[in-house]
Protein backbone atom coordinates (compact mmCIF):
# COMPACT_ATOMS: atom_id res chain seq x y z
CA UNK A 1 0.00 0.00 0.00
CA UNK A 2 1.62 3.31 -1.00
CA UNK A 3 2.10 5.76 1.85
CA UNK A 4 2.31 9.51 1.29
CA UNK A 5 4.47 11.46 3.69
CA UNK A 6 4.38 15.20 4.13
CA UNK A 7 6.94 17.50 5.73
CA UNK A 8 5.91 19.86 8.50
CA UNK A 9 5.42 23.48 7.49
CA UNK A 10 8.49 24.61 9.44
CA UNK A 11 10.77 22.47 7.25
CA UNK A 12 9.18 23.34 3.93
CA UNK A 13 10.50 26.89 4.07
CA UNK A 14 14.18 25.78 4.00
CA UNK A 15 15.68 24.43 0.77
CA UNK A 16 18.62 22.94 2.64
CA UNK A 17 16.29 20.97 4.89
CA UNK A 18 14.56 19.48 1.86
CA UNK A 19 17.81 18.62 0.08
CA UNK A 20 19.19 16.92 3.19
CA UNK A 21 16.39 14.38 3.21
CA UNK A 22 17.76 10.85 2.77
CA UNK A 23 16.13 8.34 0.49
CA UNK A 24 16.61 4.58 0.52
CA UNK A 25 17.96 3.20 -2.73
CA UNK A 26 17.44 -0.23 -4.32
CA UNK A 27 20.45 -1.69 -2.49
CA UNK A 28 19.29 -0.39 0.87
CA UNK A 29 21.79 2.42 1.20
CA UNK A 30 20.51 5.91 2.11
CA UNK A 31 21.59 8.91 0.06
CA UNK A 32 20.63 12.57 0.49
CA UNK A 33 18.24 14.10 -1.99
CA UNK A 34 20.87 16.66 -3.01
CA UNK A 35 22.97 13.92 -4.71
CA UNK A 36 20.25 12.78 -7.06
CA UNK A 37 18.56 16.07 -8.00
CA UNK A 38 19.81 19.31 -9.48
CA UNK A 39 18.39 22.63 -8.28
CA UNK A 40 17.75 25.31 -10.85
CA UNK A 41 16.35 28.71 -9.94
CA UNK A 42 13.89 30.16 -12.38
CA UNK A 43 11.11 32.78 -12.54
CA UNK A 44 7.63 31.42 -12.22
CA UNK A 45 4.98 32.53 -14.68
CA UNK A 46 2.75 35.03 -12.87
CA UNK A 47 -0.88 35.76 -13.75
CA UNK A 48 -1.69 39.31 -14.81
CA UNK A 49 -5.07 40.51 -13.57
CA UNK A 50 -7.08 43.41 -14.95
CA UNK A 51 -10.16 45.19 -13.68
CA UNK A 52 -11.90 47.88 -15.72
CA UNK A 53 -9.06 47.56 -18.25
CA UNK A 54 -6.50 48.51 -15.59
CA UNK A 55 -3.72 46.22 -14.28
CA UNK A 56 -4.32 45.19 -10.67
CA UNK A 57 -2.65 43.11 -7.98
CA UNK A 58 -5.00 41.56 -5.41
CA UNK A 59 -3.95 41.60 -1.76
CA UNK A 60 -6.27 39.38 0.28
CA UNK A 61 -6.58 39.22 4.06
CA UNK A 62 -9.06 38.42 6.81
CA UNK A 63 -9.57 39.30 10.46
CA UNK A 64 -9.09 36.89 13.37
CA UNK A 65 -9.71 37.56 17.03
CA UNK A 66 -12.40 39.17 19.17
CA UNK A 67 -13.37 41.74 16.50
CA UNK A 68 -15.84 40.02 14.19
CA UNK A 69 -15.93 42.54 11.37
CA UNK A 70 -12.94 42.98 9.04
CA UNK A 71 -13.97 46.58 8.39
CA UNK A 72 -12.44 47.74 11.69
CA UNK A 73 -9.07 46.30 10.70
CA UNK A 74 -9.46 47.83 7.25
CA UNK A 75 -10.02 51.30 8.68
CA UNK A 76 -6.99 50.91 10.96
CA UNK A 77 -4.82 50.05 7.95
CA UNK A 78 -6.36 52.95 6.04
CA UNK A 79 -5.47 55.38 8.85
CA UNK A 80 -1.98 53.89 9.25
CA UNK A 81 -1.22 54.33 5.55
CA UNK A 82 -2.47 57.91 5.64
CA UNK A 83 -0.33 58.66 8.67
CA UNK A 84 2.69 57.09 6.97
CA UNK A 85 2.09 59.20 3.86
CA UNK A 86 2.03 62.38 5.93
CA UNK A 87 5.19 61.44 7.81
CA UNK A 88 7.17 60.53 4.69
CA UNK A 89 8.68 63.17 2.47
CA UNK A 90 7.77 61.42 -0.78
CA UNK A 91 4.38 60.88 -2.36
CA UNK A 92 2.28 58.25 -0.61
CA UNK A 93 -0.13 55.78 -2.09
CA UNK A 94 -3.60 57.03 -3.01
CA UNK A 95 -6.46 55.13 -1.38
CA UNK A 96 -9.96 54.84 -2.83
CA UNK A 97 -13.07 53.72 -0.94
CA UNK A 98 -15.90 54.39 -3.40
CA UNK A 99 -14.51 54.90 -6.91
CA UNK A 100 -11.91 53.17 -9.02
CA UNK A 101 -8.44 54.77 -9.42
CA UNK A 102 -8.52 57.24 -12.30
CA UNK A 103 -4.95 56.83 -13.52
CA UNK A 104 -2.89 53.63 -13.98
CA UNK A 105 0.37 55.61 -14.13
CA UNK A 106 1.12 55.47 -10.40
CA UNK A 107 0.35 52.91 -7.76
CA UNK A 108 -2.94 53.31 -5.87
CA UNK A 109 -5.08 51.23 -3.53
CA UNK A 110 -8.78 50.42 -4.01
CA UNK A 111 -10.51 48.87 -1.00
CA UNK A 112 -12.85 46.13 -2.15
CA UNK A 113 -14.23 42.81 -0.96
CA UNK A 114 -16.02 43.02 2.39
CA UNK A 115 -15.98 46.82 2.28
CA UNK A 116 -17.67 46.91 -1.14
CA UNK A 117 -20.31 44.40 -0.02
CA UNK A 118 -21.05 46.42 3.12
CA UNK A 119 -21.23 49.65 1.15
CA UNK A 120 -23.69 48.21 -1.35
CA UNK A 121 -25.77 46.59 1.42
CA UNK A 122 -26.19 49.82 3.38
CA UNK A 123 -26.87 51.72 0.15
CA UNK A 124 -29.68 49.32 -0.73
CA UNK A 125 -31.02 49.46 2.83
CA UNK A 126 -31.07 53.27 2.73
CA UNK A 127 -32.98 53.17 -0.56
CA UNK A 128 -35.47 50.69 0.94
CA UNK A 129 -35.84 52.92 4.02
CA UNK A 130 -36.57 55.98 1.89
CA UNK A 131 -39.01 54.02 -0.29
CA UNK A 132 -40.79 52.70 2.80
CA UNK A 133 -41.17 56.18 4.27
CA UNK A 134 -42.49 57.48 0.95
CA UNK A 135 -45.07 54.69 0.72
CA UNK A 136 -46.17 55.31 4.30
CA UNK A 137 -46.61 59.00 3.50
CA UNK A 138 -48.88 58.33 0.52
CA UNK A 139 -50.94 55.82 2.51
CA UNK A 140 -51.46 58.32 5.32
CA UNK A 141 -52.33 61.04 2.78
CA UNK A 142 -55.03 58.78 1.37
CA UNK A 143 -56.35 58.10 4.88
CA UNK A 144 -56.49 61.68 6.22
CA UNK A 145 -57.01 63.59 2.93
CA UNK A 146 -54.24 66.00 3.83
CA UNK A 147 -50.65 66.61 2.77
CA UNK A 148 -49.47 68.27 5.99
CA UNK A 149 -51.06 66.02 8.60
CA UNK A 150 -49.05 62.96 7.45
CA UNK A 151 -45.84 64.93 8.01
CA UNK A 152 -46.91 65.49 11.61
CA UNK A 153 -47.83 61.83 11.98
CA UNK A 154 -44.44 60.77 10.62
CA UNK A 155 -42.51 63.26 12.76
CA UNK A 156 -41.51 60.61 15.38
CA UNK A 157 -39.66 58.52 12.75
CA UNK A 158 -36.43 60.56 13.08
CA UNK A 159 -36.82 60.31 16.86
CA UNK A 160 -36.02 56.59 16.64
CA UNK A 161 -32.38 57.53 16.07
CA UNK A 162 -32.31 58.96 19.60
CA UNK A 163 -32.84 55.43 20.86
CA UNK A 164 -31.16 53.30 18.19
CA UNK A 165 -27.69 54.88 18.15
CA UNK A 166 -27.18 55.23 21.93
CA UNK A 167 -28.61 51.71 22.33
CA UNK A 168 -25.90 50.24 20.11
CA UNK A 169 -23.26 52.21 21.99
CA UNK A 170 -24.63 51.16 25.38
CA UNK A 171 -24.55 47.45 24.54
CA UNK A 172 -21.34 47.72 22.49
CA UNK A 173 -23.23 46.28 19.51
CA UNK A 174 -22.16 46.79 15.90
CA UNK A 175 -24.50 48.74 13.61
CA UNK A 176 -25.18 46.14 10.94
CA UNK A 177 -27.57 45.55 8.05
CA UNK A 178 -30.07 43.97 10.44
CA UNK A 179 -29.99 47.21 12.44
CA UNK A 180 -31.20 48.98 9.32
CA UNK A 181 -33.97 46.38 8.95
CA UNK A 182 -35.02 47.20 12.51
CA UNK A 183 -35.16 50.91 11.69
CA UNK A 184 -37.38 50.17 8.66
CA UNK A 185 -39.72 48.17 10.91
CA UNK A 186 -39.70 50.96 13.48
CA UNK A 187 -41.04 53.42 10.91
CA UNK A 188 -44.25 51.41 10.55
CA UNK A 189 -44.63 50.83 14.28
CA UNK A 190 -44.21 54.49 15.20
CA UNK A 191 -46.54 55.73 12.44
CA UNK A 192 -49.21 53.33 13.68
CA UNK A 193 -48.98 54.85 17.18
CA UNK A 194 -49.24 58.36 15.74
CA UNK A 195 -52.29 57.38 13.67
CA UNK A 196 -54.01 56.07 16.80
CA UNK A 197 -53.55 59.42 18.54
CA UNK A 198 -54.48 61.62 15.58
CA UNK A 199 -57.50 59.52 14.63
CA UNK A 200 -58.80 59.64 18.19
CA UNK A 201 -58.42 63.43 18.29
CA UNK A 202 -60.37 63.75 15.02
CA UNK A 203 -63.14 61.49 16.30
CA UNK A 204 -63.54 63.46 19.53
CA UNK A 205 -63.59 66.79 17.69
CA UNK A 206 -66.22 65.43 15.29
CA UNK A 207 -68.30 64.48 18.35
CA UNK A 208 -68.20 68.10 19.54
CA UNK A 209 -65.37 68.00 22.11
CA UNK A 210 -63.10 71.00 22.43
CA UNK A 211 -59.70 70.76 20.79
CA UNK A 212 -57.67 70.94 24.00
CA UNK A 213 -59.86 68.37 25.71
CA UNK A 214 -59.68 66.04 22.71
CA UNK A 215 -55.88 66.20 22.69
CA UNK A 216 -55.65 65.45 26.42
CA UNK A 217 -58.22 62.68 26.14
CA UNK A 218 -56.30 61.04 23.29
CA UNK A 219 -53.21 60.73 25.46
CA UNK A 220 -55.22 59.32 28.36
CA UNK A 221 -57.17 56.74 26.35
CA UNK A 222 -54.62 55.69 23.74
CA UNK A 223 -51.54 55.62 25.98
CA UNK A 224 -52.31 52.22 27.46
CA UNK A 225 -52.71 50.24 24.20
CA UNK A 226 -49.69 52.02 22.69
CA UNK A 227 -47.48 51.22 25.69
CA UNK A 228 -48.68 47.59 25.88
CA UNK A 229 -47.98 47.07 22.18
CA UNK A 230 -44.52 48.60 22.57
CA UNK A 231 -43.71 46.39 25.56
CA UNK A 232 -44.82 43.29 23.65
CA UNK A 233 -42.57 44.15 20.70
CA UNK A 234 -39.64 44.91 22.99
CA UNK A 235 -40.11 41.67 24.93
CA UNK A 236 -40.09 39.69 21.70
CA UNK A 237 -36.87 41.34 20.59
CA UNK A 238 -35.10 40.48 23.87
CA UNK A 239 -34.87 36.82 22.84
CA UNK A 240 -32.68 37.58 19.82
CA UNK A 241 -30.27 39.91 21.61
CA UNK A 242 -27.61 37.20 21.81
CA UNK A 243 -27.96 36.16 18.18
CA UNK A 244 -24.76 37.03 16.27
CA UNK A 245 -26.69 38.02 13.13
CA UNK A 246 -29.93 39.57 14.37
CA UNK A 247 -28.41 41.31 17.38
CA UNK A 248 -28.57 44.68 15.60
CA UNK A 249 -32.25 44.15 14.77
CA UNK A 250 -33.05 43.48 18.42
CA UNK A 251 -31.14 46.53 19.65
CA UNK A 252 -32.86 48.79 17.11
CA UNK A 253 -36.32 47.52 18.06
CA UNK A 254 -35.83 47.62 21.83
CA UNK A 255 -34.26 51.04 22.20
CA UNK A 256 -36.00 52.59 19.19
CA UNK A 257 -39.45 51.59 20.43
CA UNK A 258 -38.64 52.58 24.01
CA UNK A 259 -37.56 56.13 23.21
CA UNK A 260 -39.87 56.85 20.28
CA UNK A 261 -42.98 55.59 22.10
CA UNK A 262 -42.39 57.95 25.01
CA UNK A 263 -41.66 60.87 22.69
CA UNK A 264 -44.63 60.04 20.44
CA UNK A 265 -47.07 60.38 23.36
CA UNK A 266 -45.69 63.89 23.89
CA UNK A 267 -44.69 65.17 20.46
CA UNK A 268 -47.72 64.12 18.40
CA UNK A 269 -50.43 65.64 20.66
CA UNK A 270 -48.49 68.89 21.04
CA UNK A 271 -47.63 69.32 17.35
CA UNK A 272 -51.10 68.27 16.13
CA UNK A 273 -52.72 70.62 18.65
CA UNK A 274 -50.63 73.52 17.29
CA UNK A 275 -51.51 72.51 13.72
CA UNK A 276 -55.27 72.42 14.37
CA UNK A 277 -55.19 75.59 16.47
CA UNK A 278 -53.54 77.45 13.59
CA UNK A 279 -56.20 76.17 11.18
CA UNK A 280 -58.99 77.27 13.52
CA UNK A 281 -57.54 80.76 13.77
CA UNK A 282 -57.52 81.10 9.99
CA UNK A 283 -61.18 80.16 9.72
CA UNK A 284 -63.62 83.10 9.67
Amino acid sequence: VPVRLRLPVSEKSSLDAILSLKLTGAEGNRVPLSEIVSVRRDTRQQEIHHKDLMPVVYVVGDMAGPIDSPLYGMFEIFSALNAQDKASSGDGIDQFLFSQPASPVRYSLKWDGEWQITLETFRDMAIAYAAGILMIYFLVVAQFRSYLAPLIIMAPIPLTLIGVMPGHALLSAKFTATSMIGMIALAGIIVRNSILLVDFINQQRAAGMALADAVVQSGVVRAKPIVLTALAAMAGAVFILDDPIFNGLAVSLIFGILVSTVLTLVVIPVVYFSYLRRIERRLP
